[in-house]
């Protein structure tokens, strides 16, 4: 603790300009400060300060040492609070950004049990489709799928998302199975109309883009569920939107030999919030939180 007084205490007077005033603010003579500062600059083998009877001042040597101990102090601070956060009760307001699809599917069902573990929690979120930027919105953890898409982002991955080709019972039975990828061709397709999304490829060896005809196009991953229910066509779904219906029956998978995507590579769905070295523990609990209870969702 000694070395770390030392850095506090030279911070300080670099800080406010004066040993007096940094004896002041710490409650000890400037006499025991003065012997601190001069035992650091004795081990460095350097000179930090330039004292004169008016004020103290750094040398080019003191410059520099500066801004490694303010991160060291900073470091020292952050490793406190860290530790402080452990023991607070979670609290405030946890917003948060997801897409619909996944919100209602997967997220919203869990989000009774969770304010019951963490009342305190004011939970605000939001259904969109829409890249939300996490710092100008103040959102604390976005939901997404694809890639991180900045360096100052982390991603907790929650689901892959496995396409399945999907059809009521009713349609296939008036309009037959497709039995190979190009037997498509012949059927009414939904399509999911978000940006890059809207293609369907079959992920062999090669990526091959499929010929679709008969198109149906719908923004959300529910509303091509509620069209393929009334027997309209085949979509593409991913496993965690059509879980349940599989288990019941009322959802047929087609072709579950194949696998397809309407993107050109495979995704998954991630929890993405900022690179911090210090996460709320409101942001931390939520993240948690899916973690021990989104399973069950790949194939």
């Amino acid at each position: 603790m000694s070395s770390l007084n030392r850095l506090l205490y030279f911070n300080c007077v670099v800080e406010t300009g004066s040993i007096s005033e940094a004896s002041r603010i710490f409650d000890v003579q400037p006499s025991s400060i003065s012997r601190q500062l001069a035992a650091l600059e004795q081990e460095l083998g350097v000179r930090l300060l330039n004292k004169t009877t008016r004020n103290t001042g750094l040398t080019e040597a003191g410059h520099k040492y500066y801004e490694y101990s303010q991160r060291i102090v900073s470091e020292f601070d952050a490793a406190k609070r860290a530790v402080n956060d452990l023991q607070e009760k979670p609290n405030g307001k946890l917003r948060i950004s997801m897409t619909v699809g996944f919100g209602e599917c997967v997220v919203l069902p869990l989000v009774p049990q969770f304010m019951s573990l963490y009342p305190d929690i004011d939970v605000e979120i939001e259904l969109t489709e829409r890249v939300v930027d996490l710092i100008e919105e103040n959102i604390d953890v976005a939901i997404r799928s694809g890639r991180l898409p900045d360096s100052a982002m982390i991603a907790k991955r929650l689901a892959s998302n496995n396409f399945l080709l999907c059809a009521s019972p009713q349609y296939l039975a008036v309009k037959g199975t497709p039995h190979a990828p190009e037997d498509i061709v012949d059927h009414q397709c939904i399509q999911y109309s978000y940006t890059g999304w809207k293609d369907w490829f079959l992920m062999s060896e090669e990526r091959t883009k499929l010929i679709t005809k008969k198109a149906i196009s719908v923004n959300t991953v529910n509303g091509q569920k509620q069209l393929v229910l009334n027997d309209t066509g085949l979509a593409l779904m991913p496993f965690w939107a059509v879980k349940s219906e599989l288990d019941d029956g009322s959802i047929t998978h087609v072709m579950p030999e194949h696998i397809f995507s309407p993107y050109e590579a495979l995704s998954a769905t991630y929890a993405i919030y900022l690179k911090r070295d210090l996460i709320s523990p409101k942001t931390r609990v939520f993240l948690d939180f899916l973690g021990e209870n989104i399973v069950d969702l790949d194939i």
